[in-house]
């Protein structure tokens, strides 16, 4: 059992070696070869090159994020039709009837959260 493993403790192994060491020389090169000078210009909060129109720690609008969360939602859930799609002539009616009633989830909650008014952006 410990040989099916053994390759995937290698490749930690490694990755766990190399990122110490990556971070160890990035900070010892950028300690030795940044220039560490703080000043006002260097501190300043920039947009695009230019002074920021507001303050950068300004609050978003809750519609921005709930938007994006229904977006992951239904994004991920669409992702579900590729494997279904491949396997679809071993499942026969039992995975045609399973997918359906997923599809039929998928509508219902599209069509609460329209109801809800989740999708208007005024």
């Amino acid at each position: 059992m410990l040989a099916e493993y053994f390759p995937v403790l290698i490749f930690l192994a490694i990755s766990v070696v190399l990122g110490v060491i990556l971070l160890a020389t990035g900070g010892i090169l950028g300690a030795l070869l940044g220039n560490i000078k703080p000043d006002s210009e260097k501190s300043s909060p920039y947009e695009c090159g230019f002074e920021a129109f507001e303050d950068t720690r300004s609050k978003f609008d809750v519609r921005y994020y709930l938007v994006a969360i229904l977006f992951i939602i239904f994004d991920l859930e669409i992702a579900f039709f590729v494997p279904w799609a491949l396997v679809l002539d071993k499942l026969g009616v039992f995975g045609l009837v399973a997918m359906s009633i997923f599809v039929l989830e998928l509508i219902i909650g599209f069509f609460f959260i329209w109801k809800k008014g989740a999708l208007e952006w005024e």
